[in-house]
């Protein structure tokens, strides 16, 4: 067990309302239950030696290990090669029967050898609430019960448990053809363990958890050239949605560095309203409407909360049942991934003015007829009063979409945003003839963009820059021409993608800005932002640079994670940095395929 395995180097399964990584050398060292943003239960990943784990491996000292998801499923498969056997560790969360299912979640993990003979162990050491808080063991035949205060959690299996202190290790030799199986679960404080497990009910669930995710995956109507990628990424959208509101969150992990030993920490288990529109948006171009439906609701709700800081109709984030409260707190009692210190819980952003996420939801909700129609009188009342007080208050500084905590300014992606608000606001109203203030909204959209194009632009690079009165540029502004704020072949657009070009872009990955150029309130450097290379393929290939748009994402699937997740970041070296798996990444990615295959398909024969 490595100390600190490589962020990529792992696998994601869930059970649509929560998660947890699998390492390649089957060890769970992350887990929070029973919600993605509940604390941790296994969190090893940021504190080795007290963050918890849950390690079932073969018990050998060498080895090639090798890790894959089931075709078209969230199973992982975790392989184990040596000269005296092939094991296999198979894991899974069942997905719940239903989007107000209870409190329990099942963490299970099947072992088998496929050839020769393999001796597996079992370490499982949960520390609940982020290893705040102490608990005991009581072990019984049926298997053991953790209780902890305001939590409980099981281990049941056919794997033989022995009492470590108020942890389990365990142990199974199992001979070509034979399995076991180990079943940790959590459920409400003081709840009873569920019926001990067999073989046959396992391999039972096993498979109809292959078929949820096959008929789900079925649905899809991509036809594309990277089929296998764009479904992948589709289903990581999917296991990063909380089932019971249908809210997305934008990773399943917390406090992973930006940079390994700095201080850009964040904890991304919320939903931010941009991630989330975005993520459905993605989801909808894939065919999967009943998400972006789900989604809908829900931000039909915050709406009608008027919860939002200072008046404003929404928040940047809010937890993933509506909940706007996200106190930032510092776990100082974890070390941080490989010394990455702070340790942040809750995110301190949710108070921040960001004036682009409105752009996003009118962006990602306003391109099918079918969210359009569903969302009614009563949703369209919401957005009208929306883009009404937009309409007074685009005009002034906030932090951007980066989240920067070095003060407001005037950001041109948000300006841009803006406008995408009140373009897809008019055009709402006039398909389905729905009341609005068009004069109100046509002026503030046709201000927003003579602003723009005066305040935002730089004459000596000739180029939109990150904001008003600097000359730094921003990789956000890709967005531009997918929303229709410049045509995407225009002098001024390519004269600004050029600029990024030579500024931004390293080797075909891009950075987002240059924050020595930019001072963001943060001290370190970051890697490059893997959104914001697979926005630039689709800003290369909407600009007709099909060659380089196409050569820069095949290069990009290089990067991916051996079972084909992204985090945050590419680092210097080319390892994933940031949290893990990042929901921004994968829908971009499902974006930039989308548009590239369209355009290649439209080159004549």
């Amino acid at each position: 067990m490595d100390r600190y395995p490589p962020i990529a180097d792992h696998g994601l399964v869930g059970d649509l309302q929560t998660a947890a990584l699998v390492s390649s050398q089957g060890v769970i060292d992350w887990f929070a239950a029973p919600r993605f943003d509940s604390p941790s239960v296994f969190a090893a990943l940021l504190d080795h030696d007290g963050g918890g784990y849950f390690l079932l491996a073969p018990d050998h000292p060498e080895g090639t290990w090798k890790q894959l998801y089931y075709p078209d499923t969230a199973v992982v498969v975790t392989r184990f090669m040596s000269p005296d056997g092939v094991g296999e560790i198979i894991d899974h969360m069942p997905v719940l029967p239903g989007p107000t299912a209870g409190d329990r979640h099942r963490l299970v993990r099947v072992v088998r050898t496929v050839r020769g003979t393999v001796r597996f162990r079992l370490e499982c050491r949960p520390r609940f609430d982020y290893a705040r808080a102490s608990h005991e063991l009581d072990l019984t035949s049926d298997g053991a019960t953790f209780r902890a205060p305001g939590a409980t959690a099981h281990l049941q299996g056919t794997v033989p448990f022995e009492r470590d202190g108020n942890d389990v290790r365990g142990a199974v030799t199992l001979r070509a053809g034979e399995t076991a199986a180990v079943v940790f679960s959590t459920c409400a404080p003081g709840g009873e363990a569920p019926p001990p497990p067999t073989t046959e009910s396992i391999t039972d669930e096993l498979w109809k958890n292959v078929d949820f995710w096959q008929q789900w995956v079925r649905t899809s109507r991509y036809r594309g050239r990277w089929t296998e990628m764009v479904h992948r990424s589709a289903i990581t959208l999917k296991l990063l949605t909380y089932a019971p509101s249908g809210a997305p969150v934008a990773a399943a992990t917390m406090g992973l560095p930006e940079q390994v030993g700095g201080e850009r920490n964040w904890d991304y288990r919320y939903t931010w309203v941009r991630d989330g529109s975005l993520s459905v948006r993605a989801l909808l171009d894939l065919g999967f409407v009943e998400e972006a439906t789900r989604f809908t609701h829900w931000l039909g709700d915050r709406l009608a909360a008027r919860e939002g800081p200072d008046g404003e109709p929404l928040q940047i984030m809010y937890r993933v049942d509506g909940d706007p409260r996200l106190t930032e707190e510092i776990l100082e009692h974890f070390e941080g991934y490989r010394g990455s210190a702070p340790v942040r819980a809750g995110n301190a952003a949710c108070d921040q003015l960001q004036l682009d996420i409105y752009g996003e939801a009118l962006y990602a909700l306003a391109e099918s007829r079918q969210i359009g129609e569903h969302a009614g009188y009563h949703g369209w009342k919401g957005l009208s009063r929306m883009l009404d007080w937009l309409a007074d208050s685009w005009d002034r500084p906030d932090e951007g979409i980066w989240e920067t905590r070095g003060g407001r300014k005037d950001f041109t992606y948000s300006r841009v945003m803006c406008w995408a608000a009140f373009d897809r606001g008019l055009k709402l109203a006039a398909e389905f003839s729905r009341p609005a203030d068009t004069a109100l909204w046509t002026r503030a959209r046709d201000t927003i963009l003579e602003q723009v194009m005066e305040r935002g632009w730089d004459d000596r690079q000739q180029a939109l820059v990150q904001h008003y009165g600097g000359d730094v540029l921003d990789a956000s502004l890709l967005l531009a021409p997918r929303v229709g704020f410049m045509s995407p072949r225009s002098p001024g657009w390519l004269n600004t993608l050029d600029a990024m070009d030579r500024v931004l872009v390293s080797d075909s990955l891009v950075y987002r800005y240059d924050p020595e150029a930019s001072p963001d309130g943060l001290r370190g450097s970051e890697g490059t932002f893997s959104l914001c290379t697979f926005l630039y393929v689709d800003a290369l290939a909407r600009a007709g640079r099909l060659p380089q748009a196409r050569y820069t994402f095949e290069k990009m699937q290089t990067y991916a994670n051996h079972v084909g997740l992204f985090a945050e970041e590419i680092g210097p070296s080319g390892e994933q940095l940031g949290n893990f798996p990042q929901a921004f990444t994968h829908l971009s990615l499902i974006m930039a395929a989308t548009t590239l295959d369209e355009a290649l398909d439209a080159i004549p024969r």
